[in-house]
């Protein structure tokens, strides 16, 4: 299935191949700010379809995981990184269309002890 997000202005646009029907929440002080919650794809599963340069970069504690955001309207769909040597996605589920958050499973993550 094809999945379709994007930042609240549209200046940020992307597409995510697959199913889910969990999502995982992280209590480290980055997403639980943030509110994210997150589904992880192969990075050959996800397509920006706006330019890269059309979106910002933060990095935070050790530097691994690139997490986009807008810069003009701050809204933060999705993050790149690299899990047991492959390359991931990490998709912000509030950021897709269509998608009922009430029928999705959160798996807890702690975060905070990293």
């Amino acid at each position: 299935m094809t999945h379709r997000g994007s930042c609240h202005c549209g200046q940020i646009r992307f597409e995510a191949q697959g199913d889910f029907d969990t999502a995982m929440e992280c209590n480290c002080t980055h997403c639980s700010r943030k509110g994210y919650l997150l589904w992880f794809v192969p990075r050959t599963q996800f397509a920006l379809k706006t330019p890269e340069s059309s979106m910002s970069t933060y990095t935070f504690n050790k530097h691994v995981i690139k997490h986009h955001f807008c810069p003009k309207c701050g809204c933060a769909p999705f993050g790149f990184g690299v899990s047991n040597g492959a390359e991931m996605a990490a998709i912000n589920v509030r950021c897709l269309e269509d998608v009922d958050l009430s029928g999705i499973q959160r798996r807890f993550a702690d975060g905070r002890s990293l």
